[in-house]
């Protein structure tokens, strides 16, 4: 079956970089386009990134663009999230999800002194 199982998340002091992985499974990664998406302790979803199904056009959310940046390797079925420069306001639960609509559990990422 379907399966996206995010990891890499954690507690980094602001400033600090995290890098998040997505190993998906049960379906033919390499032909869809994946995204990131987030949400904050009592808020909304937050699209963050999406990358086409090649990894050579990446598109972020103006809050992320420049501290951000997604890939992928279609060999290994894994999508990565890279973020440096880590702000308070980049806590959330992380989910990575594929252009069929399925999403992952989530992985926290906390920025926090």
């Amino acid at each position: 079956q379907v399966q996206l199982v995010e990891s890499g998340g954690g507690l980094v002091q602001p400033g600090g970089s995290l890098r998040l992985s997505c190993a998906a499974s049960g379906f033919a990664f390499r032909d869809y386009y994946m995204s990131w998406v987030r949400q904050a302790p009592g808020k909304g979803l937050e699209w963050v990134s999406e990358i086409n199904s090649g990894g050579g056009s990446t598109y972020y959310a103006d809050s992320v663009k420049g501290r951000f940046t997604a890939s992928r390797d279609n060999a290994k079925n894994t999508l990565y999230l890279q973020m440096n420069s880590l702000k308070p306001e980049d806590t959330a639960l992380y989910y990575c999800a594929a252009s069929h609509g399925s999403w992952g559990q989530g992985t926290q990422v906390t920025v926090s002194s």
